[in-house]
């Protein structure tokens, strides 16, 4: 019962206006009371936020917390591709033509997820990687590369919950979430960060309009749900380390450039 409660706080629901009342919850003063019970249950290191727990004012300045200086950080190894995100490592694999994704047992086509064959069309014979993030992780993102912002946009008016109910129930889910796709230039060709916000609620924030793009850097976070799917032009130039279905953390090493 109490995981499902939490939950729902940071995934919301599938009602609009349940997720809103839920929302206004989380970031009010009253939720204060339950971040310690919050990072209890999920086991939240403590220790790695920027500051004392008590100087959070809401759940969901909890929940959308930075960390200490240097608690993550970058492969130094600059042929290392690294995760942008704390989470687990869903899948990963080379993109075929006509692929569909498969997402817990649904699967979506890659023009569905960007919006257009255009849009889609450098990455039809790329790779791929799907990071799940769950409530007790660090929900910020980093650069998994260097290199150069070539666009930024945003596709979704509505989103439904990145877990077994909302796949169940919402067809289409990731052409439907609200979500914001950044594209990089990077010396070995286009590298997109697609995050994928849950339920109701636009809940993906930038950091900054800034053109250049560091590997490892915080260009935002999300305030409610996520998944990260990250998508390589190149895939001759990529070689990946087998990491899926485990748990990876910010600035670990997923592939690396061949030169």
């Amino acid at each position: 019962m109490k995981k499902q409660i939490f939950k729902s706080f940071v995934e919301l629901t599938s009602h609009p206006v349940s997720s809103a009342m839920l929302k206004q919850f989380t970031t009010s003063r009253i939720s204060k009371p339950l971040i310690r019970p919050f990072a209890s249950f999920y086991d939240i290191q403590l220790h790695e936020a920027e500051y004392p727990v008590y100087s959070y004012k809401s759940l969901n300045d909890f929940f959308t917390r930075s960390l200490q200086p240097g608690s993550r950080t970058a492969d130094s190894d600059p042929a290392a591709v690294v995760s942008p995100v704390d989470g687990v490592l869903s899948c990963a694999g080379p993109v075929s033509e006509q692929q569909k994704f498969i997402v817990k047992e649904q699967a979506y086509s890659l023009t569905e997820l960007f919006g257009d064959s255009a849009s889609a069309q450098p990455y039809e014979n790329g790779y791929y990687y799907l990071f799940y993030l769950s409530p007790r992780h660090y929900h910020h993102f980093h650069y998994p590369v260097s290199g150069r912002l070539l666009k930024r946009y945003a596709l979704g008016t509505a989103s439904y919950p990145v877990n077994d109910l909302g796949i169940k129930y919402k067809e289409e889910l990731f052409s439907s979430n609200y979500r914001i796709i950044s594209e990089i230039d990077s010396s070995f060709g286009r590298v997109a960060v697609v995050k994928v916000g849950a339920l109701n609620v636009n809940s993906i924030r930038i950091l900054d309009s800034s053109k250049d793009c560091v590997k490892g850097e915080d260009f935002g976070h999300f305030a409610f749900g996520s998944t990260v799917i990250l998508f390589f032009e190149n895939k001759k130039a990529l070689l990946p380390v087998n990491l899926s279905f485990t748990e990876v953390r910010t600035g670990d090493k997923i592939g690396e450039w061949q030169f």
